[in-house]
């Protein structure tokens, strides 16, 4: 069964950062993959989690 698609509130609230943020994410193309249905914005949840995981970074480096 597939998962719910994500609205942008659902997406700041699992990231902790303001709507506004992933607007401008989208904009600079540097945020997790968005889908536009008609006027609405949706994000699928594996690929939030798949960009999770790239912004990770290695501190002891």
């Amino acid at each position: 069964m597939r998962r719910a698609l994500a609205t942008p509130v659902e997406v700041s609230e699992f990231l902790g950062v303001p709507v506004a943020t992933l607007y401008q994410w989208r904009h600079r193309g540097i945020g997790p993959k968005v889908h536009k249905l008609g006027r609405h914005l949706r994000y699928r949840w594996a690929e939030v989690e798949e960009w999770v995981d790239g912004q990770a970074v290695d501190l002891a480096a």
